[in-house]
């Protein structure tokens, strides 16, 4: 049975949180997370999708003016990748996002992750660009 929750910043699920976002983004860079970058992420909305009481996914909402709001660091456990659900975090976050007054929900995009947004009909806008040393592509979806 799959549940999805929001996690408190600083809380024991959100140092889970942060352990998979590292396994699966951030060790295959070469890169770590600073004290400075998780202490910023406190007035962010945490979603944990969760298969029992384990942690299989997670994704970042960070609001922003003009009811916009970015989703960061979107990610999968690695044995659930594939089974659809990335895309069943996505879709109940579109919706936490609607009911908290947001209208446009963006992300930056890896380029793996490109035809994924684009299935969940996410406009791709511009070109390519880098961010934490690869190419990213900016989506955005009306909510």
């Amino acid at each position: 049975m799959y549940t999805i929750n929001e996690i408190v910043h600083n809380s024991p699920a959100y140092e889970e949180a942060v352990v998979l976002r590292y396994e699966i983004l951030r060790k295959p860079l070469k890169l770590q997370f600073t004290q400075e970058q998780l202490d910023a992420e406190k007035d962010n909305y945490h979603l944990g999708l969760y298969n029992g009481e384990k942690l299989i996914a997670y994704l970042m909402l960070e609001p922003h003016a003009d009811k916009k709001v970015k989703m960061k660091q979107v990610v999968v456990d690695a044995v659930w990748q594939g089974k659809g659900i990335g895309t069943r975090l996505v879709r109940d976050a579109e919706i936490f996002c609607r009911k908290k007054g947001f209208e446009w929900i963006y992300c930056h995009a890896r380029d793996t992750a490109v035809p994924f947004y684009k299935k969940l009909e996410y406009a791709q806008i511009g070109d390519m660009f880098q961010e934490v040393t690869i190419p990213h592509y900016y989506f955005e979806k009306k909510l």
